[in-house]
């Protein structure tokens, strides 16, 4: 994920699922019969969209690019303007009845599909298209519940509306670091949040699903109503319908001590030893990312640095030496968590052209930080050479989670395996030009080549590592999201949706 503090500081049952839990008698299930013979037959995009507007209750509405209202501009948008296209319609469902209507009559059509909660994620298709836009904006309610310990989370929300409507209560659910960070790909996708360290992924707090299956069956998904179906949602994005809510456990929260400290280029080094003096912190209530930073609006070389410690002030000895480096701007204080998120203030970055990036880490020493800071150097010099300023920004991420962060958690899609955990590190480029798409993706591929050869080198063992899927480049092979996971997925998928519905829609396609 891009960690934004720098760009804000400088510039009903159908055949074959009756086992299947939770089906409403409300669940609709659509025959041929119901469907126009010119949409059946037909290939048309328009004939769908009209299709799903004479179909759905009052609750939902379907919205078109000559809108007046921002509905359809809304619907479209999305964090990186690379990730946006222009859907022949968008819809903007609002039970989980009119899901499964949606979805039947995409099926049925074989109408292509996105579908958006937050709009964070940076691949192009994975969450757009130019068939039928999904955006899960009504599903934005948050509902805590004292006696269960469990907030509903409807997935159309941000993090930051979540923490809001918890702060009140005293409690938290583990969610996304900065803001305007979906809750729906982040959760499907295994979620590293401030509070890993304490508790896991957030994909390890999920109690249930509330998910609508491609044959337009809702459903609640959890451990035991539906093992394997619960197992592949844990991490296995959208492969399995659509994901309406999400029961979380909550944690109790606090102020907490945080924020952003931005360091010029000729400290560099001392930001690379205390990440590495970092990285042998026991304490679990700690957490830091610093990112190594090309930016040319800046002066090139810098350092934007993320702090946390779950309580009111750290003890001694845990951030000193990244409080003692001199700095430009320093925004650290005990504060509310949701302060905290907000501060990371996304706008100047918002609508730039973008992708991420990652390389799997078992640990981080010197030699693989000062290669991070080389290639920083290295690719902004030559994409500042051919982009001048429409290169915003080049950005490694460093996330040193402790080593037993996956034994809070049980067995799932995504990471493969739990007996090693791998560090996420992060790459990302925000830029302006369509033009340099080429020249920013082949920069970006060769110095995450690099990178992995750097670490290998040095000893880390990553070849057969889970490449974390939020931060993955569209082309990855899916083989390396999910490994020895991927024929279990691929079997669970064929009980859930044989006709590979979920296909018609970008993302991991397993």
């Amino acid at each position: 994920m891009h960690f934004p503090t720098l760009g804000a500081l400088v510039t009903v049952a159908v055949a074959g699922f009756g086992a299947l839990r939770g089906g409403s008698a409300q669940d609709l299930v659509l025959e041929d019969s119901t469907l126009d013979a010119t949409l059946v037959h037909g290939n048309s995009v328009i004939f769908a969209c009209q299709q799903i507007s004479k179909s759905i209750s009052h609750a939902s509405a379907v919205y078109y690019p000559h809108d007046a209202t921002g509905h359809y501009a809304a619907d479209i948008s999305h964090y990186a303007s690379s990730s946006m296209q222009n859907a022949t319609c968008s819809v903007e469902p609002g039970t989980p009845q009119d899901v499964g209507i949606i979805l039947q009559i995409l099926g049925k059509t074989k109408t292509a599909f996105g579908v958006k909660g937050g709009g964070h994620s940076t691949n192009p298709s994975f969450s757009s298209t130019t068939g039928v836009q999904i955006a899960l904006t009504r599903f934005n309610q948050t509902t805590y519940n004292a006696h269960s310990q469990t907030a509903d989370v409807g997935t159309g929300l941000i993090w930051d509306d979540v923490y809001a409507s918890l702060e009140p209560h005293g409690v938290i659910v583990l969610g996304g670091r900065v803001s305007g960070v979906g809750v729906a790909g982040y959760s499907l996708g295994g979620g590293y949040a401030w509070q890993t360290n304490q508790y896991g992924l957030s994909l390890d707090t999920i109690e249930a699903y509330e998910l609508v299956l491609p044959n337009g069956v809702v459903t609640h998904v959890t451990a035991e109503s539906n093992p394997d179906l619960f197992f592949g949602l844990r991490g296995g994005h959208n492969n399995f319908g659509i994901v309406t809510k999400i029961t979380f456990k909550t944690f109790p929260q606090g102020q907490i001590w945080g924020g952003a400290i931005l360091v010029s280029g000729e400290y560099i080094d001392q930001v690379k030893n205390a990440t590495l003096k970092f990285a042998n912190v026991t304490d679990t209530k700690a957490a830091v990312i610093p990112s190594f930073v090309y930016a040319p609006a800046a002066g090139g070389l810098l350092s934007s640095i993320l702090l946390f410690y779950d309580g009111l002030t750290p003890p001694a000895g845990i951030f000193d030496d990244f409080l003692a480096i001199p700095y430009w701007i320093q925004d650290v204080s005990t504060r509310s968590i949701v302060s905290l998120i907000q501060s990371s203030n996304v706008s100047s970055t918002i609508g730039l052209r973008g992708f991420y990036h990652t390389v799997p880490n078992e640990f981080y020493d010197d030699n693989f930080l000062t290669a991070v800071i080389n290639d920083t150097t290295f690719y902004g010099d030559k994409l500042f050479t051919v982009m001048n300023t429409s290169l915003v920004t080049w950005s490694w991420s460093i996330e040193p989670f402790q080593r037993n962060i996956l034994s809070h958690g049980s067995p799932s899609a995504y990471p493969s395996q739990r007996s090693k955990r791998f560090l996420p590190t992060n790459l990302y480029i925000g830029y302006a030009g369509k033009q340099y798409d080429d020249v920013v993706l082949d920069s970006l591929r060769a110095s995450v080549a690099n990178m992995n050869r750097v670490a290998k080198e040095g000893g880390q063992n990553i070849d057969d590592a889970p490449l974390y899927g939020n931060y993955a480049l569209f082309d990855t092979p899916v083989e390396k999201i999910y490994r020895e996971n991927l024929p279990r997925l691929q079997r669970i998928k064929k009980v859930y949706d044989p006709e590979n519905d979920m296909g018609l829609t970008g993302g991991w396609k397993i």
